[in-house]
């Protein structure tokens, strides 16, 4: 909704580019001080508190890091606000000087809300430590509201802007405010303390240096797209994150909530010793959502053009546009399994409380790749910085899978993870293939028919695929569904 929102109103041209990089700046600065690793990182220190029974402990930690993190965004939220003229023509180089005016506005107004982003990472946390998840998974929903309901009525006259303050409000109201609310009514105690030689503060700075240090492909990916997409032609940036967002839509419904909802289980694995669990845990979580991620991969190849233009119509966006971004989300949905999957294996590593691994591997393969993004960007545009992307989300994920095998359990026999990926990888090409026979066979239908039944076929085919490849998963998740509806239609 939010996507189709931004689009009806800025359409896929230079309006909608300022929106997309207007975000380049303030997700730098919350990758810098480590915003969006915040709960990685904090959930197994307040966890060993409460293990211990020592909940007044944790609180002190919390305090001790809360403020440290709130003066340390602040003024670099100050400092970035000031700068902002200057550090625009790095984001975006290939703008207009009237766009990049118009970028420092927008920047200029979501600067602020990772301020709330920062400090409401961390509360959520909190909540996840204890396993409460509802407050912090409620939080983007109302971000996201807020955006719309911001955009739909300041972006007709404000443009870019208008969408911008329904960020900042947003971010108050949802990644700060629900879980401020849920801590509060779980004895929230933020105390004034500031120390530096605080033993959890200390440990909070050295887990979090190498990500801020970093550049990882899940994060820099964006800043890439958004640089060398700024010089091709008005309109690439925005189509590039439309296709790509069409991607994250199965990736953070399998992959990142089966990751944030895996890891504090997977802390107290580890805590305990238990390694070899944890890495059976990872291993059966990865493969049962690599089945889902394998027919959302096909049925969104064949489909992208079609659900680009039931979300977005046709008032604001050519024929043209629309099959540039139904082309981009092909090649990004080939690397889905990638996405998808980079959060669970991600968050092993950090269960071991090793962040400098992850970041070291991210950071070389983002180096290797970023010349792959320059001549495949040369070579095919917009279209080769998708190719690009899903090369370096492809290199990044299978290296970090076999080394957390070599740190989990590389004494036990391998649990066939790779083995499933190649299958599920047949089983989508299969889908894909089937999907597009059949998306041709219908071409005179409306695009919404078309997209559903194209896309059925192919997300069917690719399943059915991976059931005959003797994919074990499939059979697990279907009873999985099965049996749920069997309980509700018992009730």
């Amino acid at each position: 909704m939010r996507e189709a929102v931004i689009g009806r109103v800025l359409g896929s041209g230079a309006d909608a580019d300022v929106y997309v990089a207007g975000f380049r700046l303030p997700d730098f600065l919350g990758y810098l001080l480590a915003g969006g690793a915040l709960s990685i990182v904090f959930i197994p220190i307040f966890n060993g508190y409460l293990e211990r029974g020592e909940e007044d402990a944790g609180w002190d930690a919390f305090s001790v890091i809360a403020n440290f993190l709130l003066v340390a965004v602040t003024l670099a939220t100050v400092l970035m606000w000031i700068g902002a003229p200057q550090l625009v023509g790095v984001v975006a180089p290939g703008f207009s000087p009237e766009r990049l005016d118009e970028l420092v506005r927008v920047t200029r107004i979501m600067l602020p809300a990772q301020v709330f982003h920062i400090i409401g990472g961390l509360l959520g946390a909190v909540l996840m430590a204890r396993d409460q998840h509802t407050f912090p998974a409620l939080a983007p929903l109302l971000y996201t509201v807020s955006i719309v309901a911001f955009g739909l009525g300041l972006g007709p006259g404000l443009g870019a802007e208008g969408f911008a303050w329904g960020v900042l409000v947003g971010s108050v109201l949802g990644p700060f405010g629900l879980p401020l609310y849920g801590c509060l009514k779980t004895g929230l105690s933020w105390r004034p303390r500031f120390s530096i030689r605080h033993p959890d503060f200390r440990r909070y700075l050295w887990l979090s240096l190498p990500i801020m240090l970093a550049f990882s492909v899940i994060v820099v990916d964006d800043w890439v797209l958004t640089r060398l997409g700024s010089a091709v032609e008005d309109g690439t940036v925005a189509r590039l994150h439309y296709a790509k967002t069409l991607m994250k839509v199965p990736m953070g419904v399998f992959g990142l909530a089966t990751g944030v909802a895996a890891f504090p289980t997977l802390t107290r694995l580890v805590a305990r010793g238990d390694t070899l669990g944890a890495y059976a845990t990872l291993t059966s979580a990865t493969r049962t959502m690599l089945v889902m991620a394998c027919a959302a991969q096909a049925a969104v190849t064949v489909a992208g053009e079609e659900i680009a233009t039931v979300i977005w119509g046709t008032a604001r966006f050519t024929p043209e546009a629309l099959a540039e971004i139904g082309t981009y989300c092909g090649w990004f949905c080939l690397g889905l399994w990638g996405w998808a999957a980079a959060p669970l294996v991600a968050r092993g590593f950090y269960a071991l409380q090793m962040t400098w691994l992850p970041s070291l591997v991210g950071s070389a393969v983002m180096v290797l790749a970023y010349p792959v993004y320059v001549t495949l960007c040369a070579v095919r545009g917009g279209e080769g910085l998708a190719m690009a992307s899903t090369v370096a989300i492809t290199a990044y994920t299978a290296t970090m899978a076999v080394l957390l095998r070599r740190k989990l359990a590389a004494d036990e026999p391998p649990k066939g993870l790779f083995s499933t990926v190649l299958r599920l990888l047949l089983a989508a090409g299969l889908g894909i293939a089937l999907g597009t026979l059949g998306e041709q066979a219908i071409g005179h239908w409306p695009a919404w028919l078309r997209g559903a039944a194209s896309g059925t076929v192919a997300g069917s085919a690719a399943l059915g695929a991976a059931w005959l490849l003797r994919v074990q998963e499939v059979e697990v998740l279907s009873g999985l569904v099965l049996g749920r509806i069997r309980r509700r239609l018992g009730r």
